[in-house]
Formats: structure tokens, C-alpha cells, sequence
């Protein structure tokens, strides 16, 4: 692994993130609580004794086996506070704090546009899309996409005929999916560059395509919707886009035609009508963190999150149930300090209790 941190530090932070009840938000704030990984997997096993149930870190043999099928696939590690890690993800909430990854990160440095859209969609909008990536990648943008069949597939086409593409996968780095677009993935890693968040050897799972969404939205600063049907996947990286502050544009299409439904009910919603290349470039070249569309949801950018302090223990499982509410409810609710009340969810989190929400929202599991 090609990595400013020590090889035992690296191994440390794998097993933490693949520990049970570890997700993105609490392994971040055990490394600010801790001060780096090794320390905070020793202090596992009290914070969920104080939940009331025993716990067992990831067994090293299964992080040394990930990290050697990591190699085989040709890939390498790439950690939330590296260099490299691409900024505008790192502002997300619950921003992946591991990536593996395959191919060329200098693409992470150039503006990023992210083009998604239907699997089934029309012949005319996966020649759009084709030439929509073209023009972009061209232009000096990176095209970010999902490596699904139809507007994906073509985004990621166009693209390399014109420059660099990202793609963003649901599975692990050495599995391809669709079965159909293995090559297309392989010049992907090949040629661009190929994310994974999943460890190697996961198949792409339902649940794994929403985190996939996050980040194809997170590493742009717009996201573009070619072609897509109501409630559709692509429709769902628009509004995570929206949520953190990026760009949302959509291409319009025909009211008869069920495809177009979704990306006409975006510009009735705000967001930029796009016709053509230039339009995108003309969003995007002078994006500073505030998008310029109207489209936008009840969400916002998450702010980087401030090191836990040492605080008494409280008890805030009372104040919660199995509705979401947010965690700044809580700190007022329970009149304690916010690093206290963090404190206190990370423990019911490690403990199995607790089941974090979009939006900052966290319930009892």
C-alpha cells in the first residue's frame, strides 16, 4: 500500500472501518476521540461494554486477506486524509474515509462533472450523453459516473474518447458489473480511474448503489441527468447533489416519453435546463462552492466535524426512538454539550443500538 501512514497504522484503520457497527461518521470520530486507529480499536470493547454487549473487532486475518486481494486486483488504498483524497468528497457527510482505487489519481485534481441517467434509456439520449462526456472531458472536466448499462456506459465511452473518466462502483474493485461492461471497466481503471468503497470481492449488493450514489455526486461539482424516470437511481444522485450544495442540471425531454419524466420534473424543481455542452461549462467554470441553480433540498454541505472532548458519560438513549431526529434535537433536548452527546451515540452506535441517518439523523436501531 502506497501511503504516508506507517504499514501498522494503515492495517489498523482497514480493521476499524470493517469492524461491526463502524460506519463513516463514527469511525471519524473515533479517530478525533482516539488520535489514531490502533488506539481506538483497544478502547472498542469498553465503549460497547458501557452499551451493555460484547464486541469483537474484524479479525486480522480477514483485513490480511483484503489487503492481499487488494494487490492481486492491481489496486491500492487510498485514506480520508490523504493528499490525494479529492476535496470536494471530503466535505461530504459521511464521505467514505477508504477508498480503493485503480489508475491514474492526478484525474481526482481536475474539475469533475458527474453525467448519470436511465440503464434503459432511448438511442437518442445514449448518444447524448456520449456527446455531452466528449465535449466535456475535451473541455479538461472528468467525467464521473456509475458504470451502469445506458447513460453511464455511454458517459464513460464519450469520455475517453475525449479525455478522463472516474467510475464509481457498487461492488468491489475487482468485480465487474454489469457482466457487459467488464471491458468497459477495465479501460476505465486502465486508461481513467476506478473507485471501489466496498472491500474486495463484494458483489454488488441493493444496498451498496445509494453510498455509490454519494460519492459520484460528491466528487462532482454538478451533476448532469440525461435521461431518467421518476423515483429512478439517477434522480436520487441529483437530490444528493442538491443536498451538499452542487450543481443540478438536467436535459429536458418529451412529456410523452416515461424516460424524460424525471429530468422534466427536476427544472420544474430548479434545476438547470441543459441543452448542450457549453451550457454545463458555463455552470461549472466558475463554481466556487455555491451553486448557482435553485434547485436545492432541505439538506446542506456538512461542516468538517471539530475533535470529541473528554466528557462525563451520559445517559440520551431515553430521547430516542425509531424516528430519525437530528442530532442538534438532541444536544438542545438534553441540555449536554455537543462532544458529550457524540459520545454518548457513538457508544450506542458501537454497541448496536443506534442506526445513523441522511441529514445528520440518528434513531435507535
Amino acid at each position: 500500500m502506497e501511503s504516508p501512514l506507517s504499514q501498522q497504522e494503515a492495517f489498523a484503520r482497514i480493521r476499524l472501518l470493517r469492524s461491526p457497527d463502524i460506519g463513516p461518521i463514527t469511525y471519524m470520530q473515533l479517530l478525533a476521540r482516539f488520535g489514531d486507529a490502533r488506539a481506538a480499536l483497544d478502547a472498542l470493547p469498553d465503549l460497547a461494554g458501557r452499551a451493555g454487549r460484547p464486541y469483537e473487532a474484524a479479525a486480522e486475518q480477514r483485513v490480511q486477506a483484503e489487503i492481499a486481494a487488494t494487490r492481486k486486483a492491481g489496486a491500492r488504498y487510498l485514506f480520508h486524509d490523504s493528499p490525494d483524497y479529492p476535496d470536494l468528497l471530503a466535505h461530504c457527510e459521511g464521505a467514505p474515509p477508504i477508498l480503493t482505487f485503480r489508475g491514474d489519481l492526478a484525474i481526482l485534481a481536475r474539475p469533475a462533472v458527474a453525467i448519470v441517467g436511465a440503464r434503459n434509456a432511448s438511442a437518442a439520449a445514449v448518444r447524448l450523453a456520449r456527446e455531452f462526456a466528449h465535449g466535456l472531458a475535451s473541455a479538461g472536466f472528468a467525467v464521473v459516473s456509475g458504470l451502469a448499462r445506458g447513460i453511464d456506459g455511454a458517459a464513460h465511452t464519450g469520455a475517453l474518447a475525449g479525455g478522463a473518466t472516474i467510475g464509481v462502483i457498487a461492488s468491489g474493485i475487482d468485480t465487474a458489473y454489469p457482466p457487459e461492461h467488464a471491458a468497459l471497466q477495465e479501460r476505465v481503471a486502465s486508461e481513467g480511474l476506478l473507485l471501489a468503497e466496498q472491500p474486495p470481492g463484494t458483489e454488488p449488493l441493493a444496498r451498496h448503489f445509494p453510498t455509490r450514489n454519494r460519492i459520484i455526486a460528491g466528487l462532482a461539482a454538478g451533476t448532469l441527468v440525461v435521461e431518467a424516470a421518476p423515483k429512478s437511481g439517477s434522480l436520487i444522485t441529483a437530490r444528493l447533489a442538491g443536498e451538499i450544495g452542487r450543481e443540478v442540471m438536467a436535459v429536458p425531454g418529451s412529456p410523452l416519453d416515461p424516460r424524460s419524466h424525471g429530468c422534466n420534473q427536476l427544472i420544474r424543481d430548479g434545476a438547470v435546463l441543459a441543452q448542450s455542452v457549453e451550457d454545463v461549462i458555463e455552470l461549472l467554470s466558475g463554481f466556487d462552492g455555491v451553486p448557482g441553480s435553485r434547485f436545492q433540498t432541505e439538506g446542506k454541505a456538512a461542516e468538517p466535524q471539530a475533535p470529541l472532548e473528554e466528557s462525563a458519560e451520559i445517559t440520551i438513549a431515553h430521547l430516542l426512538t425509531t424516528a430519525p431526529i437530528a442530532v442538534d434535537e438532541l444536544i438542545r433536548q438534553s441540555g449536554t454539550n455537543a462532544p458529550s452527546v457524540q459520545m454518548a451515540l457513538l457508544e450506542l452506535e458501537i454497541g448496536g443500538r443506534l442506526v445513523r441517518h441522511a441529514g445528520g439523523r440518528v434513531s435507535l436501531a
